[in-house]
């Protein structure tokens, strides 16, 4: 049988097919791939991607109108990483940063190469807070960092001398920004038996709750190990 017998069943006008699911009031989820950052327009070009992987594109590639968005659910690391070259001013190139990839499997999966790990950065997640939208964040591989006493955090960043909170408009003073840590005490406990939110750490707790109130955005879902049932949720998302 030829390949395009085999696969004419399985190919129809999708923009038809999610407006028709929607009419009917089912629940559709779009999922991004990439990130922010890597976005054409919004990232830090021209370490990017060659197309826009912000929430907003999911309307142009997909087809669906901007009023039928009601979530956007960003997703984020504990810590932060980032694949090749670009800024990266967080960035630990030192035991700590290290001591993350080892023990978070920062390695790509086809590659093996292994990705740049450094400290949570408020300015960078706060712009793509604003870029797309957020109403709800996931907090992932938050037991990774079980095991230090101090957590560092980016709360601004410095640039010739100046401390903003805002992300700049150029890369060059993206490049030139260094970072305004904050210390949250950490925890030893291990995290990945747990299943419900009470159950951390209280100063587990804090740096969810200290993350959620410098983005201006609720930390909804939290990811304690690589398991489908290792996710607590504060608040179920689509029910």
């Amino acid at each position: 049988m030829p390949v395009a017998d085999r696969l004419r069943s399985y190919i129809q006008d999708t923009v038809e097919l999610v407006h028709e699911a929607l009419v009917r009031g089912d629940e559709v989820l779009f999922e991004g791939a990439q990130g922010t950052f890597l976005d054409i327009d919004h990232g830090t070009y021209p370490f990017v991607t060659s197309s826009n992987c912000v929430a907003g594109a999911v309307c142009t590639g997909a087809g669906v109108g901007p009023t039928r968005i009601d979530q956007v659910l960003g997703i984020t690391k504990a810590y932060t990483t980032r694949v090749g070259g670009g800024p990266f001013p967080t960035e630990d190139e030192g035991p700590g940063g290290q001591w993350l990839g080892e023990k978070g499997h920062e390695f790509g999966a086809t590659t093996g190469r292994r990705r740049r790990c450094g400290w949570l950065d408020m300015v960078v997640l706060r712009e793509a807070a604003i870029v797309n939208g957020f109403t709800s964040l996931a907090l992932n591989k938050l037991d990774i960092l079980s095991g230090l006493d101090e957590i560092p955090v980016a709360r601004a960043w410095r640039i010739d001398g100046k401390v903003t909170e805002d992300f700049p408009m150029t890369l060059q003073e993206v490049a030139r920004a260094e970072p305004v840590y904050e210390a949250l005490p950490g925890w030893s406990e291990d995290l990945t038996g747990m299943r419900e939110y009470e159950e951390l750490p209280e100063n587990a707790r804090r740096y969810v709750e200290q993350v959620q109130a410098w983005v201006g955005v609720p930390v909804d879902v939290i990811s304690i190990g690589p398991g489908r049932d290792q996710t607590i949720y504060r608040r179920r998302l689509f029910e």
